[in-house]
C-alpha cells in the first residue's frame, strides 16, 4: 500500500515537472519555472526508478528495509541533522557579519533573520520535545 502511494507521488512529480518544462519551452512561464520543472522531473524519474527497483529486486528491498529500520542509521541521520543545524546557524551568523562589513545590508538582514528563525524553531521544538520526553 505504501509503495502504491509513493508510485502515485512519483508520477505526480513527473507530471508536474513535464508541465512546467513544456510551459517554459512554449514561453508561457519564465525560465525559473521551466528550470524548476526540469529538477522536479528528474526527482520524479529517480524516485520511480528507485521504487521499481525496490519492487522487482528482492535483495535491494531487504537491504533498504534493514537500512530504514536500523537504529544505527537513525542515530547517524539524527546526528547529521543536528550538525547541519549547527553549521547553518554558524554560517548564517558569519555571513551576516561579512555582509555587514562589505555594506550589503539587505543580505545581512536576510542572514540575520534566517539565524533568528532557526533559533526560534529550535526553541519551540525543544519545548515541545521536553514535554513529550
Amino acid at each position: 500500500m505504501k509503495i502504491k502511494i509513493r508510485l502515485i507521488w512519483g508520477v505526480s512529480w513527473i507530471t508536474l515537472g513535464l508541465t512546467l518544462t513544456v510551459l517554459g519551452i512554449m514561453g508561457r512561464i519564465d525560465s525559473y519555472w521551466s528550470g524548476m520543472g526540469g529538477g522536479v522531473l528528474a526527482v520524479g524519474v529517480l524516485q520511480m526508478v528507485r521504487y521499481v527497483k525496490y519492487m522487482s529486486n528482492e535483495e535491494y528491498r531487504e537491504q533498504t528495509d534493514v537500512a530504514n529500520k536500523d537504529e544505527r542509521n537513525r542515530f547517524i541521520s539524527n546526528k547529521a541533522w543536528a550538525w547541519t543545524g549547527y553549521l547553518c546557524v554558524f554560517i548564517g551568523a558569519a555571513g551576516s557579519i561579512v555582509f555587514k562589513l562589505i555594506g550589503r545590508e539587505d543580505l545581512m538582514m536576510f542572514a540575520s533573520l534566517s539565524v533568528c528563525l532557526i533559533l526560534f524553531l529550535y526553541w519551540i521544538c525543544y519545548l515541545i520535545l521536553s514535554r513529550k520526553y
